[in-house]
């Protein structure tokens, strides 16, 4: 449960620090901002921005009735982080896995990435889309209904 966490706690915690000794120094102006900073990499690496996540069984049964993509994604994830904020409100049209906190999840993406948790893996039609462009996906997600 902590685990998708540490990264948000961890950069607000250094943050604080950082920013309580620069206000020490003498420039509360610069210590606002750098804990305003890390507060927003904090909030951006959060499970926060992301919809919320279900099981792998139910998102492939979901993607079965709707056609809608599924994508497993694991909190801290560069990429995934990417993927997230480009497609933008699109991001509620898909099915979201958290592969952390779901193992079948974390099978499928080391069956369809050489034993490998590479993510994000967005999976359409059946098909496994490794770490694709966000470009794409939104292309894709054009022809699906909201």
């Amino acid at each position: 449960m902590m685990r998708p966490w540490f990264l948000p706690l961890l950069l607000v915690l250094c943050g604080s620090a950082v920013a309580t000794a620069t206000f020490l120094r003498g420039s509360p102006a610069t210590a606002a901002g750098v804990l305003a900073a890390f507060l927003v990499l904090a909030g951006v690496n959060s499970p926060l921005i992301f919809p919320r996540s279900i099981g792998a069984g139910e998102a492939q049964r979901r993607s079965e009735v709707d056609g809608r993509p599924v994508v497993y994604w694991r909190p801290g994830c560069t990429y995934c982080i990417r993927l997230r904020l480009r497609l933008g409100r699109r991001a509620r049209r898909l099915h979201w896995v958290n592969i952390w906190r779901d193992p079948a999840g974390a099978a499928a993406v080391r069956a369809v990435n050489d034993g490998n948790e590479t993510v994000p893996t967005v999976v359409m039609a059946g098909r496994p889309h490794t770490n694709p462009d966000p470009d794409w996906v939104r292309e894709k997600l054009s022809g699906h209904p909201s």
